[in-house]
Formats: C-alpha cells, structure tokens, sequence
C-alpha cells in the first residue's frame, strides 16, 4: 500500500472515531441532528479553550470524560 493510502486511511479512522464521541455524548439526539446546532456548539468550545478561561476547562473536561468512560468499562 502507498503511503499516501495509509495515512489517509488513518486519517479516516481518526475522523470516524471523533464522530463515534459526538453520537456518544448525546449530541446528535439531543440537538435532533441539526448540524448547524452541533458545529456551533464546537466553535462555543473551541473559544472557551482559547479564552483565560482554557485551562480550567480542559481540566474539568478530561476529569468529566474520564469518569465517563471509566463508567463505561
């Protein structure tokens, strides 16, 4: 296999992966699959990790997916 075919299929994995903790969540039931919704909610996130206020939010956020996941083992 080219090179070009496997990282493009990582990338895939990769991106299907992301899309598995979007449904997982319960975004995709609770906005009724407005993709409009969901992309604006993301770019919410994207600025609060980017504000003063980033740190403290990627700390509560790991700590509350951990604990989600843990739960589901």
């Amino acid at each position: 296999m080219r090179a070009w075919q496997v990282e493009r299929r990582k990338r895939t994995r990769r991106l299907i992966e992301l899309g598995g903790l979007v449904v997982k969540s319960g975004i995709v039931d609770l906005t009724g699959d407005d993709r409009g919704m969901i992309y604006g909610a993301l770019l919410w996130v994207s600025d609060k990790l980017e504000s003063d206020q980033g740190e403290h939010a990627r700390g509560v956020w790991k700590k509350l997916g951990e604990m989600a996941f843990e739960r589901e083992q």
